[in-house]
């Protein structure tokens, strides 16, 4: 096998998930600075801070449709374009419309990239690297948050004009991604099941492995569904596949409901809220970035050892533990001038980095069979969207309203019922090829 390549390949793609986590994570340290800039209230700052995630409600309900029409290479380049595009027009938005409109554009990118990039690193992964391969994108991810919270801190607060400089910060690694999507091949499985070009995809399979690219080649023909109407929306919806849609809904659902964007959208807003000063908050938010990247790395290095559900597992408990302790400290007063939530919060972080944050992608990749995975990966990343928007959108309004104890007791209990749904229903998919997979779960 040529490693290299691969992983070339991988990270390559995966970048997308740099400027997904960096694209995400900007806001977070100029939405007060906006807020007062343009008199904003905190229903239309969560808006404009949630008007990026709606538009990865649309970019991942239908990334899916030139994932599959004109290839993943394609739609990850013009996923690319369309991130240094709302990068330059955030930094220049001379009002919140503006403003507003090209974090819609950003969230277009975001959705699409969270649907395109696992499918194919899935698709070109050998099925024993297959988890940390894909789980690249994961990783790129918190690599980008923790460059956002690094970056928002660095620039600081000191002048109007620097909310400018937070955002449009995004444009340059996504100038190079589109230089870098230049290098990677097409994915072989949709080559062959999409467009039955097999001698292209033997091109691409004979260089990731020559001694097992005819095998390769078998085995996806083998798996592909020749009948008719095979791949479309209508036989998507039919059925046949209501388990693994199941699943992807579920994973979605709970991935959001643990708070996890509520944090990361909100963490200097919910650390000043404990009694912190403003450039403490955007300190504290580095550490967040830094225990999701160490984390991350470690849920990496155990996905193909250990298992998806293992992961799932502590990351579930964890999510349990932390978040009741943090609801505690709210309601308690404990919270208040003390450095107990900004710990919680970074053992709530590492729990959900080495559990949902490093299997999702991986896992929604997995369940759904080559010819339809376009439209599985749709439905669990626009379901994981849709209800970051809802939480996103509405996180400033309740936590005002309500306090952040009754919060993050909502997340907590909602991490009860998804450490149920891993014990009951969901399947260990470690080490098995994806045709496999495939029989185990469509009957």
């Amino acid at each position: 096998m040529n490693h290299r390549k691969v992983i070339f390949w991988s990270i390559v793609v995966a970048l997308g998930g740099f400027l997904f986590g960096l694209d995400t994570a900007v806001i977070s340290g100029c939405e007060r600075t906006v807020q007062k800039i343009w008199g904003l209230t905190d229903a239309m700052t969560g808006q404009m801070v949630a008007m990026a995630l709606y538009g990865t409600i649309f970019g991942a309900i239908f990334g899916g449709v030139p994932a599959e029409r004109f290839g993943r290479k394609q739609t990850l380049f013009w996923v690319a374009i369309l991130y240094f595009v709302s990068a330059v027009g955030s930094a220049l938005s001379p009002d919140i419309y503006y403003l507003m409109l090209f974090r819609f554009i950003g969230g277009l990118s975001i959705g699409a990239s969270s649907v395109v990039a696992p499918m194919y690193i899935t698709e070109i992964a050998p099925s024993e690297k297959r988890g940390q391969l894909t789980a690249l994108f994961q990783f790129n991810i918190v690599f980008g948050i923790l460059i956002a919270y690094l970056s928002n801190w660095l620039i600081g607060t000191t002048g109007q004009e620097t909310w400018r400089w937070m955002l449009g910060i995004v444009a340059f690694p996504s100038a190079l991604y589109v230089v870098l999507m230049l290098l990677v091949p097409e994915s072989p499985r949709w080559l062959i099941v999409k467009k039955g070009n097999i001698a292209e995809a033997r091109k691409t399979l004979e260089i990731i492995n020559p001694n097992t690219a005819d095998a390769a080649i078998a085995a996806i023909q083998a798996g592909h569904d020749t009948t008719a109407g095979a791949g479309s929306l209508r036989e998507f919806f039919s059925g046949k596949y209501r388990l693994p849609i199941l699943l992807a809904f579920l994973f979605a659902f709970f991935n959001q409901v643990s708070g996890i964007n509520a944090v990361i959208y909100y963490a200097p807003r919910i650390f000043e809220d404990a009694g912190m000063a403003t450039s403490s908050a955007l300190l504290s938010s580095v550490g967040i970035g830094l225990v999701n990247l160490v984390f991350t790395m470690i849920g990496l290095f155990l996905i193909d050892s250990k298992g998806r559900r293992y992961l799932m597992y502590v990351g579930s408990i964890g999510y349990i533990v932390s978040l009741s302790l943090v609801s505690w400290a709210f309601f308690s007063g404990a919270a208040a001038g003390s450095s107990m939530v900004p710990v919680l919060l970074f053992a709530f972080i590492a729990a959900h980095a080495i559990g949902q944050g490093a299997v999702i992608w991986v896992f929604i990749s997995e369940i759904f069979p080559n010819q339809i995975r376009s439209w599985g990966n749709s439905l669990g990343s626009s379901t994981h969207w849709v209800f970051a928007a809802l939480i996103a959108g509405n996180f400033p309004w309740f936590a005002g309203k309500f306090g952040q104890g009754p919060s993050f007791a909502f997340f907590a209990v909602m991490m009860v019922f998804q450490l149920l749904f891993v014990w009951k229903m969901m399947p260990e998919t470690k080490g098995v090829s994806l045709e496999e997979i495939e029989k185990q779960l469509i009957q």
